[in-house]
């Protein structure tokens, strides 16, 4: 096949962009919560910092479920520009307020974007890519969010300045400029996002949706070549003769496609109730249990996302040779393991060094399986026609999941101690292990249309 590789990394990198929007609009909370949380007043308020902290979770809701149908009646390109303007507004907003209630709502507003950004541009990207090559260029999605999710730490770092012991930062820098500066630094990469997506095309895959099968054979063969864009023109013919109408959501609920839906949901949910992210969100009371002092907790979530970074390159590059069942089967078996290690360090009281290797093999092992495959494999399985609103459903399922994660670990963590929440997540994850070998065919090398015959 004879493409033009750097044009399918061009509008490949620009789709991808919305991954490192929503990795930095992800945490760079995070850094600046010490901050607004003195300067609104609720540092003694557990209630309503969790509240804050979630919020962006509940916009991210709201986000995929109408980018979903939107996106399938509209297409995929103009719901990424409206991403790209609500990441824009968000940041400059959540900087500029001097309200809680503004604060929130802006942090509503860039969960939107999160979740339309977290559904449409894995999707973009696989309607793009070659069958040979979309595993990988998928996973650049997800290499993007942990870059995306490094850079809010680094420039969280470089922002803030250090704070003395007993310095009241509500008066200090950082308490009034500081944490508004945090999340201003996201509206530079926002805004280029906004320019560059107007010059990528519009879904290939989508256009054939509408019938407009000679814009989508001009795009790919500016992707593939002239004979890649004939077969894949006849393939996506194929696929949609079944059916008159555009677009057929009860296909959703016929047949086998409740099956592959559930998979979907599945999978999703397993990505995060698998507890990785626990990791991240809880990294200081994860450190500071097994014996770590401040300083030393903020080098070691700097390992981690760098660690996070390179794995992850790591799945780009092993996701079409080894495969997208083997890596989640690997990741769901390797994670249960580390996870009754992890969760025996702390029954025995074994603290320090043993811990974070532990915690490094973990985000390793999921940062180059269940992370970027995840992605992959929600892009691949849904038949073009419903692919949106399926994918909307699954992202949805992730986020909701994700809530969940977030909120019961402190109440799991309590009840049932370190060890015991680890042990519980291990067993999570030998379910999904059993539940991914059972139900998840091999999809690697395979067109979006054989997998949609395979599946259906």
């Amino acid at each position: 096949m004879k493409g033009n590789n750097s044009y399918l990394m061009l509008i490949t990198f620009v789709s991808a962009m919305g991954g490192l929007l929503f990795g930095y609009d992800w945490v760079v909370i995070g850094g600046a919560k010490p901050f607004y949380e003195v300067f609104f007043n609720i540092a003694d308020s557990p209630s309503v910092q969790g509240f804050v902290m979630g919020s962006a979770i509940l916009g991210c809701l709201g986000g995929v479920m109408v980018s979903g149908g939107l996106s399938d009646r509209y297409g995929r390109k103009p719901l990424l520009i409206v991403a790209s303007l609500i990441f824009i507004i968000s940041a400059i907003g959540t900087g500029i307020v001097n309200s809680l209630s503004w604060f929130i709502v802006y942090r509503l507003i860039g969960g939107v974007a999160i979740g339309i950004a977290s559904n449409l541009s894995p999707m973009y990207i696989a309607e793009v890519s070659p069958a040979r090559v979309r595993g990988k260029f998928v996973s650049l999605n997800q290499l993007t969010v942990v870059i995306g999710i490094l850079a809010a730490q680094l420039v969280n770092w470089l922002i803030a300045e250090p704070t003395l012991a007993g310095e009241d930062i509500l008066n200090s820098w950082n308490g009034q400029t500081g944490w508004r500066w945090m999340f201003w630094a996201e509206a530079v990469p926002a805004f280029i996002f906004f320019i560059m997506i107007f010059i990528v095309p519009e879904s290939p895959k989508w256009l054939g949706t509408q019938r407009k099968f000679d814009q989508s054979e001009k795009i790919l063969v500016r992707i593939g070549g002239s004979e890649y864009a004939k077969t894949e023109i006849k393939a996506l013919r194929e696929s949609l003769s079944e059916t008159k109408e555009k677009i057929d959501y009860k296909l959703l609920f016929k047949g086998k496609m409740p099956k592959v839906l559930l998979i979907g949901i599945v999978i999703t949910a397993f990505q995060q109730w698998c507890g990785i992210n626990v990791i991240f969100n809880y990294a200081q009371e994860i450190f500071s249990a097994a014996g770590y002092g401040v300083s030393d907790i903020l080098f070691n979530i700097v390992i981690t996302g760098v660690i996070n970074v390179i794995f992850t390159i790591v799945g780009m590059y092993t996701v079409d040779k080894l495969g997208r069942r083997s890596l989640l089967l690997f990741g769901a078996i390797g994670l249960t393991c580390i996870y009754l290690a992890l969760g025996a360090c702390y029954y025995f009281q074994i603290s320090g060094i043993a811990v974070l290797v532990l915690v490094l093999l973990a985000i390793g092992c999921y940062a180059m399986t269940l992370a970027p495959v995840t992605w992959v494999v929600i892009s691949e399985i849904f038949p073009t026609r419903v692919r949106g609103m399926a994918m909307a459903i699954s992202t949805f399922s992730l986020w909701a999941a994700c809530f969940v994660l977030t909120y019961t670990f402190p109440l799991l963590n309590s009840g049932l101690g370190a060890y015991g929440t680890f042990w519980l997540y291990g067993f999570i994850c030998l379910l999904g292990f059993i539940f991914i070998k059972k139900n998840l065919p091999e999809t690697k090398g395979k067109s979006l249309e054989e997998i949609e015959k395979e599946l259906l």
